[in-house]
């Protein structure tokens, strides 16, 4: 099946060239388009996309609200933000709300097509600049009681689902954590269903946070 794409940004120059774009993959179809985050939850309702490509700058709603309130319904698609800018604050707050990827405007296009594929198969999608902020983002202020927070969180979890979490957080994929850990592929995938279920989170990228924000990732770097 073709992976159903609604497209939401202001320009619609910018719109035209996502849909020429995509339009030229042939497992996509761009079925809906909006200028306003005001429009997207009918534009959902009625195009049904898997994945929701979208602006993070519009006037009225603009992305990271619309993010939020999409992501927080029952079953909503992916969402993968796209901007001109990457400001560390508007990047974790998107990601906190939900979205699966967060891509600058200037990235290349074939690798948008695949940054929608991957988010469509449940993987997260962060072009390499934003990535490297992600990780770095543990300095700001708030550390110490989004740590504690985040501990606490993560006690949920069963000593195995906390290394399938970490090797989450460390970016390794179904595959690569499969052979860290000698257990099979769809094994993983069911920690990770658990891990979500538990923690009230709705994506890779989530566990991801949670695990940066416990500092469970440094403490291994000094470890080391």
């Amino acid at each position: 099946m073709s992976i159903r794409v609604l497209l939401v940004d202001d320009d619609p120059l910018v719109r035209a060239g996502l849909r020429l774009m995509l339009g030229g993959a042939e497992d996509m179809e761009v079925v809906g388009e909006a200028a306003d985050g005001h429009e997207v939850p009918a534009l959902v309702d009625r195009c049904r996309p898997g994945v929701v490509l979208m602006d993070i700058r519009m006037p009225g709603v603009d992305g990271l609200a619309a993010t939020e309130r999409l992501r927080a319904r029952a079953d909503p698609p992916e969402v993968l933000m796209l901007t001109t800018f990457h400001a560390d604050e508007q990047v974790l707050r998107a990601l906190r709300a939900g979205a699966a990827g967060f891509l600058l405007k200037d990235t290349p296009p074939g690798q948008i097509v695949q940054a929608v594929r991957a988010v469509a198969a449940g993987e997260p999608a962060l072009s390499p600049v934003i990535a490297q902020k992600l990780i770095a983002h543990v300095a700001d202020s708030g550390r110490d009681l989004r740590r504690k927070r985040a501990r606490e969180r993560l006690e949920q979890l069963a000593e195995r689902e906390l290394e399938v979490a970490l090797a989450v957080g460390r970016g390794h994929s179904n595959a690569q954590i499969s052979a860290e850990l000698y257990m099979g592929v769809p094994t993983v995938k069911t920690h990770v269903s658990r891990i979500l279920a538990k923690l009230g989170l709705n994506n890779r990228v989530q566990i991801a946070l949670l695990a940066h924000d416990a500092g469970l990732l440094e403490d291994e770097e000094l470890g080391d």
